[in-house]
């Protein structure tokens, strides 16, 4: 599963989410979007980082995410419908 952390107002966050929706028309996934603003830990553990981009807890980009990245890891996923067609 793939979590994309971000807030408000985020010039990088927008960015980073226009990033995931180019993956998104070469390989459709789905991802859960989470406000670091709406948690006080996620906001201390993040608000310097973000975008973050974690897959199953861990994390694997933040601040500029790149496609290649992106779709590393959504190739990854066992339920990708990419993987499914290789």
């Amino acid at each position: 599963m793939l979590t994309f952390y971000s807030r408000p107002n985020c010039r990088l966050c927008e960015e980073g989410m226009n990033m995931m929706r180019l993956v998104q028309q070469e390989v459709p996934f789905e991802f859960a979007t989470v406000d670091i603003e709406q948690d006080e830990d996620l906001h201390e553990r993040y608000m310097m980082m973000i975008p973050v981009l974690e897959k199953d807890g861990e994390m694997i980009q933040y601040g500029i995410l790149d496609y290649e990245t992106i779709i590393e890891a959504v190739i990854e996923q066992p339920d990708s419908s990419f993987e499914q067609a290789l």
